[in-house]
Order: structure tokens, then C-alpha cells, then sequence
């Protein structure tokens, strides 16, 4: 069982880490550390590199974008829970495309395989809401729908809601 304050320690990390890398991807892990309130042996005790850290926060998000798919479907329509949790996805891909140089192609091919197969099944389980309810093609795919949301996190922000306008428009949504 993890104490409780390794547990804060881990939680103070990570928070400082998503804020430091938002700022600056070039940040060192002793700045990190020093931002945290801890000192570099707890934190390479818990993320023995800068990897390792970066998996952990996207993993986290990942999680986080998963877990939502429920909760969105319980209190909008297919198509609204689906552009909203599109927007979200695309912000994760967005912080994931920004952190680039740090990241090894090992690490990227890391987080590319734990974060595909969550994907896949919150894409699935909102466009299966959409085709109970006639608002989506009952052809619409996952993998599809991914790979369109690629162009997504490419564009300029601004165009994120027009592009996938079209895109959720091309899903036969009304």
C-alpha cells in the first residue's frame, strides 16, 4: 500500500510536470522537482526519467478521456457527447504533439499502443449511442473517426470546431 504521502508527492509531481511542460517541453527534471516541492531523489524515486513521466501524464489523460465517455452520454445527445468528447481528445493530442522533441519514437510508439485500444472503445461506444439513436451511419467506424480527428489536432485551433463540424456532418449526424 502506498502511503499517503507518497501518494501527495506523486500527485504535487505530476501537477507540476503538466504545468511546466505546458509552459516550456524543454523543462528540466530538476525543475520539475523544485517546482513540485520535492527533492530530484523522490522524483526519480517515482519517475526514473523524463519518460517515464510524460507516459504517466498522458496515460492519466487518456484515462481521464475514457472514463468521460459515461458521464457525457448520461447528459447529452450522441452527437453533442461525441463533438464535445472529440474537442477533449484533441486537446490531449494537441499536449501530446508538444512534448515531441522529449520524447523518444520508442516512447511515442509506447504511448501510440496504450492509448489506441481505449480509444477505439470510448469512439465506439459514443458512435454506437449515435446509431441507436438514427443520429449516426450505422457504417460510421472507429478507426475511421481516429484517423480523421488526426487532421484535427494538425490544424490551427481556431478551425478545430469547423473541421469537425464537417466531419461529424460526414458521420450523417443531424
Amino acid at each position: 500500500m502506498v502511503r499517503s504521502d507518497a501518494r501527495e508527492n506523486r500527485a504535487r509531481i505530476l501537477a507540476a510536470a503538466r504545468e511546466a511542460f505546458a509552459e516550456d517541453g524543454d523543462t528540466s527534471m530538476n525543475q520539475i522537482a523544485q517546482r513540485a516541492g520535492v527533492g530530484p531523489g523522490t522524483l526519480y524515486r517515482n519517475y526514473p526519467s523524463r519518460e517515464a513521466l510524460i507516459l504517466e501524464i498522458y496515460q492519466e489523460e487518456i484515462d481521464r478521456l475514457v472514463s468521460a465517455v459515461t458521464g457525457l452520454l448520461g447528459t447529452l445527445t450522441p452527437v453533442e457527447a461525441l463533438r464535445r468528447w472529440t474537442t477533449d481528445l484533441v486537446e490531449a493530442m494537441r499536449a501530446k504533439h508538444a512534448f515531441g522533441a522529449a520524447l523518444s519514437p520508442d516512447t511515442h510508439k509506447t504511448i501510440s499502443e496504450q492509448s489506441y485500444g481505449p480509444v477505439i472503445a470510448a469512439i465506439t461506444e459514443l458512435l454506437d449511442a449515435g446509431k441507436r439513436d438514427g443520429s449516426i451511419r450505422a457504417d460510421a467506424e472507429p478507426g475511421d473517426f481516429l484517423q480523421l480527428t488526426g487532421a484535427l489536432w494538425r490544424s490551427a485551433p481556431e478551425r478545430t470546431q469547423p473541421m469537425l463540424g464537417l466531419i461529424l456532418d460526414g458521420l450523417g449526424v443531424r
